[in-house]
């Protein structure tokens, strides 16, 4: 399923300003390539992706006692829109 490979959204203060130019980042999976990133948003979403940016972060280490460990590693996308097209990331707030 395409909903499996795409995570969540990203929400951070630099993801919040990108927002106001139209473009949302999202943690994707590992796999995926750009080309499969925008198919899976154009058909989720039901928008009109112009283009996709993608990076991945360096993984971080996280300690158990005397375990050391790292988090698992991820693909971040910035999936730029055509305007006028939006991607709802929060649900319906007009009842509040």
């Amino acid at each position: 399923m395409m909903i499996d490979l795409v995570k969540y959204p990203v929400l951070t203060e630099k993801s919040v300003r990108l927002i106001e130019s139209n473009q949302y980042v999202f943690d994707v999976d590992l796999r995926l390539t750009k080309p499969q990133i925008k198919k899976a948003f154009q058909e989720l979403f039901q928008v009109t992706v112009l283009s996709v940016n993608t990076h991945c972060p360096p993984r971080k280490q996280r300690r158990l006692g005397a375990f050391l460990g790292s988090k698992t590693r991820y693909k971040r996308a910035i999936i730029t829109l055509k305007a006028g097209d939006t991607i709802q990331l929060f649900g319906n707030t007009e009842s509040l």
